[in-house]
């Protein structure tokens, strides 16, 4: 496949591939392995993705950071056996294109549905994603029914944001909005959202657009085709019990998902299609 002047693929010592971006507007890092993308870095800003620091970026296995693709499922399946959070994260996707232009690098890879374990996935579907890389991250994850038979999915783009202080980072835009946590809801989110415990809220008729409050600058989240996300912080006593994650970690990062999760999972007749969208970018 051709490549642009700015993207090149790399290798980890441990053996993964990935595009490494180094363009006018941005420099980021996707990598073929759950089609994940680990860094984002505007021009002359800081990095808007977090990535834990005991990352070992081994084959067969989530990066801890970045925005993993959670697909077909979202959360655990009623199948006690069947991987959390779905298994594309965990398979190797093609590389389909790369393009530039003078506003954005363009990198769309495809999940090779011939090595997707029927037992999980019985239907004919596709699933690309695509990365618009500018001053801001766009992604776009594209679901299409290629088969003779309706099917529902739910799924979920995990993006994990940078925070130097999480005590002192708040999340703006969900008010009015429903949420059940721990199992208990639904409520009403009628505040800012603040942090002082563990976090695990599924929130659904959310507004389009959040901002990150944190004490390093303000950013921006935007979804399209979505009306659901999740909004996620261990704290103490979860961060002890994640793999690749380290005790202390849970003070510098939170997760805000853009989802079609509970009333918003995705029905896709033969022929249909749904593109899940998130943005974000800095905004001061």
């Amino acid at each position: 496949m051709e490549l642009s002047a700015s993207v090149k693929l790399a290798r980890t010592e441990s053996g993964l591939e990935y595009f490494d971006v180094n363009g006018p507007q941005c420099q980021a890092k996707i990598y073929l392995q759950g089609a994940q993308i680990t860094e984002f870095i505007p021009a002359g800003q800081k990095n808007l993705l977090w990535v834990s620091q005991d990352e070992t970026y081994l084959e067969g296995q989530s990066i801890r950071g970045g925005i993993p693709i959670c697909w077909p499922w979202f959360g655990v399946h009623a199948e006690p056996d069947w991987p959390a959070h779905g298994f594309a994260r965990k398979q190797v996707w093609r590389a389909e294109r790369v393009e530039e232009d003078d506003t954005a690098i363009r990198i769309v890879l495809s999940l090779p549905m011939a090595s997707v374990d029927r037992t999980f996935w019985p239907y004919e579907s596709s699933l690309t994603v695509e990365f618009v890389l500018s001053e801001q991250l766009e992604v776009r994850l594209c679901n299409t029914n290629t088969g003779s038979e309706t099917f529902t999915l739910t799924q979920a783009l995990h993006t994990y944001f940078p925070t130097p202080a999480i005590a002192q980072t708040r999340v703006d835009g969900l008010q009015g909005a429903n949420f059940i946590e721990f199992g208990e809801g639904p409520f009403v989110q009628n505040e800012v959202v603040t942090f002082a415990r563990e976090t695990d809220m599924v929130y659904t008729q959310a507004p389009e657009v959040q901002i990150i409050d944190t004490p390093e600058g303000k950013i921006a989240v935007g979804r399209e085709h979505s009306s659901s996300c999740v909004l996620w912080n261990p704290w103490i006593e979860k961060s002890k019990r994640l793999s690749n994650f380290r005790d202390d970690e849970y003070h510098t990062m939170l997760c805000l998902e853009a989802a079609n999760v509970m009333d918003d999972a995705v029905t896709l007749a033969p022929g249909e299609s749904h593109t899940l969208t998130t943005k974000i970018s800095w905004i001061e």
